[in-house]
C-alpha cells in the first residue's frame, strides 16, 4: 500500500526501509535483544516468499563523546544482532568536532549503515547544558554539527537523520528552522515529534506541523508522536503526508505492534490481540535474548522493567506480578509464567491508550542562562554537555 522509505546520503549510499516504519531509539529498551524481538513480529507477518517487511530499527542513544573517546561502557552498548542487517545508531553531543569525530568511528570501524542525531531529547540534565531538545533554538549551531556530522558520515555512504520536537515551548518554536537546516545541510530525512520540550511525553501530540514540513521540505519528513496502534500510524499517514512514521512508547511491552504495522502497511485488516498465554511466550523469547545479549543475571535483571507494560491490564496476581518484578534466572521465569491463565483474552481497554512515561507539562523548561536572549550561539563551547547525557 506504501511505498518503502529510502534514506540516502549526498554522495548517493541509501538506507530503505520496508516498511516505511522505525523503532524509535529508546535509552535503556532499544537494544539488541529488543530490536530483535520487534524485527521478529514484523518478520512474522510476511507473507511466504515475499520480501521482509523489516522497517528499521534504531539502538539506544549514545553520547557523541563516549564514542569519541572509545568508553567501554558506550562501545558495550554498540552490539549488533547478526540478522540486523542495518545498523542504525542515535547519536547525541553538542560539539561539531566530537560529533564529526564520533561518525567517523561509528562509520568507519564499527560498520554503522544510518546514523541519527538527536535534537528532542526533554531531560533536564540534558537540555540545562544546551543539549537535546533546546538545541536547535541555536541556528549556527545545528547546522555546524549537520555540516560536520554529515561531511563525516558521507566519506562512507552514510545516510544522517535527524529527530526533533516542535520547539522549547509554544512561543519558541524551532521545527520549521531546524528542518530548513537539515535539508541546506544534506541530511537524509528530519523525524518531528509533535510535542514541545516544555511538553514533554503530556497532552496529545500536534500531528499538523509534521504536515507543514512536508509540504515546506524536499527530504523526506517522519512523523512521531501517540502512535499507539497500527491503525495511528495509517492516520498519521493520510492526515500528514509523512514519509513514514517512528515508533516510541507504543510498543512497550507490545513487540508485536511491528506486526500489526507490516500487515496495516501491506493493506491487511488483521491485527494482534494476543492471549495471556501468547504474551508469556513473548516474554519468554524477549528473555531468551536478552540473557544471550548479556548473560542470564543482568538480562534477566533489565527484563523487569518491561513486565509492567507486558502485563497491563492483564490478571495477573499480584504475588505472581511482585514475583515477576524482581524476576533473576530463566528457571524462575519459567515457574511464574507457568502460573498464568494462558487463555485469558488480550484486554481491549488498553487499545489505544499511552505507554510509558506521561507526566505534566513543564512550568519551566532547564535552560543555560540567557539561552532565548538570541538564535546564535556564537563561539561559546557547550562540549562538556556531552558528558551528562541520557536518553529521553
Amino acid at each position: 500500500m506504501f511505498p518503502d522509505l529510502t534514506l540516502a546520503s549526498p554522495s548517493g549510499g541509501a538506507v530503505v526501509s520496508r516498511p516505511a516504519v522505525i523503532l524509535a531509539p529508546m535509552a535503556g529498551i532499544t537494544n539488541a535483544a529488543y530490536r530483535q524481538l520487534c524485527r521478529e513480529q514484523a518478520e512474522a507477518a510476511s507473507p511466504p516468499g515475499s520480501a521482509v517487511a523489516s522497517g528499521l530499527y534504531v539502538c539506544e542513544m549514545i553520547t557523541a563523546r563516549g564514542v569519541s573517546e572509545r568508553i567501554p561502557k558506550t562501545f558495550d552498548m554498540l552490539r549488533f544482532a547478526e540478522g540486523e542487517k542495518t545498523r542504525s545508531v542515535q547519536l547525541y553531543g553538542v560539539d561539531p568536532a566530537v560529533m564529526a569525530k564520533a561518525t567517523e568511528i561509528l562509520c568507519g570501524e564499527l560498520g554503522v549503515n544510518h546514523v541519527d542525531l538527536n535534537f528532542g531529547c526533554p531531560v533536564p540534565k540534558v537540555t540545562r547544558r544546551g543539549g537535546g531538545g533546546v538545541l536547535p533554538w541555536k541556528r549556527d549551531r545545528l547546522a555546524a554539527i549537520l555540516r560536520a556530522t554529515v561531511g563525516a558520515a558521507d566519506r562512507y555512504g552514510v545516510p544522517v537523520t535527524i529527530k526533533t520536537r516542535l520547539g522549547i515551548d509554544a512561543d519558541h518554536l524551532t521545527y520549521r528552522d531546524a528542518g530548513r537546516i537539515a535539508q541546506d545541510s544534506g541530511c537524509a530525512a528530519i523525524t518531528l515529534h509533535g510535542r514541545t520540550v516544555a511538553q514533554a511525553y503530556s497532552g496529545q501530540a500536534d500531528w499538523e506541523p509534521i504536515a507543514e514540513l512536508v509540504a515546506e521540505l524536499d527530504i523526506p519528513v517522519l512523523g512521531n508522536g501517540d502512535l499507539w496502534e497500527a491503525d495511528d500510524a495509517l492516520a498519521m499517514l493520510e492526515q500528514t503526508g509523512c514519509a513514514g512514521v517512528v515508533i516510541g512508547r507504543g510498543c512497550l511491552g507490545r513487540p508485536w505492534l511491528f506486526r500489526d504495522l507490516a500487515d496495516a502497511f501491506a493493506g491487511r485488516s488483521q491485527r494482534s490481540l494476543p492471549s495471556l498465554g501468547e504474551v508469556a511466550t513473548m516474554v519468554r523469547r524477549h528473555a531468551e535474548l536478552l540473557a544471550d545479549l548479556s548473560g542470564e543475571k543482568h538480562g534477566l535483571t533489565d527484563l523487569r522493567k518491561h513486565m509492567a507494560w507486558y502485563f497491563k491490564g492483564f490478571r495477573v496476581g499480584g504475588e505472581v506480578r511482585r514475583g515477576l518484578a524482581m524476576v533473576a534466572s530463566l528457571a524462575e521465569l519459567d515457574q511464574l509464567l507457568a502460573r498464568l491463565e494462558s487463555a485469558d483474552p488480550f484486554p481491549v481497554g488498553e487499545l489505544g491508550v499511552p505507554r510509558g512515561r506521561q507526566g505534566t507539562p513543564r512550568e519551566r523548561v532547564v535552560m543555560p542562562y540567557g539561552w532565548l536572549d538570541s538564535t546564535e550561539l556564537g563561539d561559546a563551547d557547550l562540549s562538556s554537555a556531552e558528558c551528562d547525557a541520557s536518553g529521553g
